[in-house]
C-alpha cells in the first residue's frame, strides 16, 4: 500500500519531452524538456537529473542541471552541485555555496501578468 504523501519520482532512464502537470509533490532523477508545472506542490531535481524545461511550483529544490526559468510561490533552494541557467522568480531563495547559477532574480510576490504590467507602468517602467 502506497504511502500518502510519497512524492511521485521520474527515475534517471526516464527522458519526457513535453508538458508534466500535476498535484502532487515530484521528484525529477532523469531528462525533461519542454515545461514542468506543479501549481501546488514541491518539485525536486535530483542531483542527476538533466532538465532543459521552465519550472513552475509552489517550491523548487535543485541539486541538478537546471536550463530555463524557475518560478516558485514559495521557495527555490540552489544546492551546492547544482547548475540552473535561466531566470528565477519567487518569494524567497537559498543558495548554497558552490551551486553555479547564471540569470536574474525577482524575489518579489509572484503575480499575474496583467497585474505586473500595471505594477510597472504605475512605477514607469515598461
Amino acid at each position: 500500500m502506497a504511502v500518502e504523501n510519497t512524492p511521485a519520482r521520474i527515475g534517471k532512464s526516464v527522458v519526457i519531452r513535453g508538458e508534466v502537470k500535476g498535484s502532487e509533490d515530484l521528484i525529477v532523477d532523469g531528462r525533461i524538456e519542454g515545461t514542468v508545472c506543479l501549481s501546488e506542490s514541491r518539485l525536486t531535481i535530483g542531483p542527476s537529473a538533466s532538465v532543459a524545461a521552465d519550472l513552475s511550483a509552489k517550491d523548487i529544490l535543485v541539486l541538478g542541471q537546471v536550463l530555463g526559468n524557475v518560478v516558485a510561490s514559495g521557495r527555490v533552494e540552489l544546492r551546492a552541485g547544482c547548475n540552473v541557467e535561466g531566470d528565477i522568480r519567487a518569494l524567497r531563495l537559498a543558495v548554497e555555496d558552490n551551486a553555479v547559477f547564471r540569470g536574474k532574480v525577482d524575489l518579489t510576490q509572484v503575480v499575474t501578468k496583467g497585474a505586473e504590467v500595471g505594477a510597472h507602468a504605475a512605477n514607469g517602467v515598461l
